[in-house]
C-alpha cells in the first residue's frame, strides 16, 4: 500500500532523514521505533505531505505522490493522528469531527462514520457539545483518533499516541489500534513505548539518527537483545 524509497529530508541545512526506505502492506500494522530525535516524526510528516522531500519517492497504492500536498493525500486515503493531538480547542467535539470528515469523498458518509466513531468511543457521543480544549488528555486523544477516522482512511498513521497519557488510557489506545487492525485498517505507528508498539505490530523498523538501522518481524525485534538493552533497559 505504501512504499518509501531513499527519502532525504532537511531542516534548513541540517539533514533530518537519510535514505529512509520502508514499506507497509495492506492490512499490516508497521511500527517505527527509536529514541527521541531519531527521525520518526519527521518520517511521518514527510509521508503525510507536511514536510518537503529533498530526495526520494513516496508511492501510495502504486501511484507516486511525493510532490502532492497534504490535503490531496488525505483525499487519496491517508491520514495522520499527530503528536500532541493538535485539535481545534475552541471548537466542540462534534465540530472537530465534522472538520475531519470535510473531504468530498468522506462527506457523503458523514452520519455512518459518526456512528462508527461513537461506537468506538462512546464517551465522545456523550460530549459532542463540549469544547475540545476543556477535555482531559485521554479524551482529546480519542477526539484526535476519531477525527482522523472521519476521513475514512485506508492508511492511518499514529504519531506517539501514548504520549503524556496515564497507563490505563495508554492501554485503551492500544486496544483501539488492535480493533482497527482487526477490522482491516492499514496502520503505520510511531511510538516511544517500544514494547507496546512491537506487541501490536506485524513488522517494525528501528530508526537511529535519521536512518533505518534494523527491520524485521515485530516479535523478532522485541526478542532482540540489543534492542531490549538499548530501549527497554533489560
Amino acid at each position: 500500500m505504501l512504499e518509501v524509497r531513499d527519502l532525504d529530508v532537511y531542516y534548513g541545512d541540517a539533514r533530518a532523514l537519510s535514505g529512509i526506505a520502508l514499506e507497509v502492506k495492506e492490512g499490516e500494522v508497521v511500527t517505527l521505533v527509536g529514541s527521541n530525535g531519531a527521525g520518526k516524526t519527521t518520517t511521518l510528516r514527510a509521508i503525510s505531505g507536511l514536510l518537503p522531500v529533498a530526495r526520494g519517492e513516496i508511492i501510495f497504492e502504486g501511484e507516486p505522490i511525493t510532490g502532492q500536498p497534504g490535503h490531496t493525500r488525505a483525499e487519496l486515503g491517508m491520514n495522520l493522528v499527530p503528536e500532541g493531538r493538535e485539535l481545534w480547542p475552541s471548537l466542540t467535539v462534534l465540530e472537530n469531527l465534522e472538520l475531519g470528515g470535510y473531504a468530498k469523498s468522506a462527506r457523503k458518509h458523514r452520519d455512518e462514520t459518526l456512528a462508527y466513531v461513537f461506537d468506538l468511543f462512546p464517551r465522545l457521543a456523550e460530549r459532542t457539545k463540549q469544547l475540545a480544549g476543556t477535555m482531559s488528555g485521554g479524551e482529546q486523544q480519542m477526539v484526535a483518533i476519531a477525527r482522523a477516522l472521519m476521513s475514512r482512511p485506508r492508511l492511518l498513521m499514529f504519531d506517539e499516541p501514548s504520549l503524556g497519557l496515564a497507563p490505563v488510557v495508554v492501554t485503551q489506545v492500544f486496544e483501539v489500534i488492535r480493533r482497527l487492525s482487526g477490522e482491516g485498517l492499514t496502520i503505520l505507528l510511531v511510538e516511544q513505548n517500544l514494547k507496546k508498539a512491537l506487541e501490536v505490530a506485524d513488522r517494525g523498523y528501528v530508526v537511529e539518527t535519521g536512518s533505518i538501522t534494523l527491520q524485521g518481524p515485530a516479535k523478532e525485534l522485541l526478542a532482540n537483545e540489543g534492542i531490549r538493552a538499548a530501549y527497554l533497559g533489560i
